[in-house]
């Protein structure tokens, strides 16, 4: 910064303002030290600059996977709301292993962000115990409970699965079956969905678990399962798009017709949902507001203002396409 303002010919103080605070230094100023910047290569120290004001810009986020389309549109609305506050944005990729979480926590948590981003309400005890008494704001996200941490925004994974049961029905299935990612917020959508089935119909509905993150290939696989124990099944509620996308392709192989002959249901309306054959009704969660939602909450209670609603409820919507 010394060289900087030596270069500039202004002040360390001026400098420093036009690093942080760039609308306290008039436009010329603010040019030529942007320029200096590009000339020398310099690259401020972050952390320095945080011990120094006793205040972090960091905000750092843990998602199961970042090849999960579903959580895309998260990252990218905070990543564009937080930027336009001044805030960097970090990215950890948690997987679906609580163990994992455990350990990435502890390294987030030492590094003191201005506030930290959570996929999903289920952490060990370890954790939340970190968590609570981490001191900076919280946001879970993409699930609902009774007892968050501190913020929470999100929707009910058992209202998915029952509104599937309820929507399937409606159109004709009577023999269902599930086949769903492994993860706790998939097996609950899972679970709820069973429930709901099975009081409607009153036959048993059978899973089938496929390892998360899933792919197509798990979908095909396990539609070739359930086809070998259970011929007579007309209707699937696949827990993730990707799943839907094997059952189509595997349907479509086997000389099945869909919705004629089975009706499937996906989760997520990523974007080649649309475009299948024939186009995958699915389930859609607004994973833009949820990041929105998420960063306004974080940067308000990181100025010090109130949070109006510390717990917010996006919901979800069916997206109906042919292929039930």
């Amino acid at each position: 910064m010394k060289d900087l303002a030596g270069i500039v010919g202004v002040t360390k103080v001026t400098i420093s303002r036009a690093l942080n605070t760039p609308d306290q230094v008039s436009p010329e100023t603010l040019r030529r030290v942007q320029e200096a910047i590009r000339d020398t290569g310099y690259v401020p120290n972050l952390l320095a600059g945080a011990l120094a004001s006793n205040r972090s810009k960091l905000i750092v986020a843990l998602i199961p996977s970042l090849s999960g389309s579903v959580f895309q549109e998260t990252t990218e609305a905070m990543t564009i709301a937080l930027a336009a506050a001044g805030y960097q944005f970090l990215i950890g990729q948690s997987g679906y292993d609580e163990s994992r979480e455990d350990a990435l926590l502890d390294a987030v948590i030492g590094r003191r962000p201005a506030g930290i981003v959570l996929t999903g309400v289920v952490h060990s005890p370890a954790s939340r115990k970190r968590l609570a008494g981490a001191g900076v704001p919280i946001v879970e996200t993409w699930d609902l409970t009774e007892a968050p941490i501190d913020m929470l925004v999100g929707f009910s994974h058992a209202q998915v699965g029952a509104a599937a049961a309820r929507h399937l029905h409606a159109r004709g299935g009577r023999r269902a079956a599930v086949i769903t990612p492994n993860d706790r917020r998939a097996l609950a959508r899972s679970a709820a969905f069973v429930d709901t089935m099975a009081a409607l119909t009153g036959r048993a509905v059978p899973v089938y678990p496929a390892p998360s993150p899933t792919h197509l290939g798990h979908g095909r696989e396990a539609l070739a399962r359930v086809l070998g124990k259970h011929p007579d099944t007309d209707s699937i509620f696949c827990g993730a798009d990707s799943l839907a996308l094997g059952v189509l392709m595997e349907a479509g192989a086997r000389g099945i017709t869909v919705p004629q002959q089975l009706k499937v249901l996906g989760y997520g309306d990523v974007n080649f949902a649309a475009h299948t054959t024939p186009a995958l009704t699915t389930i859609r969660v607004n994973g833009s507001r949820i990041g929105e939602l998420a960063a306004s909450m974080l940067i308000q209670r990181i100025e010090k203002a109130d949070v109006a609603t510390r717990v917010v409820d996006v919901g979800f919507e069916f997206i109906e396409r042919a292929s039930t």
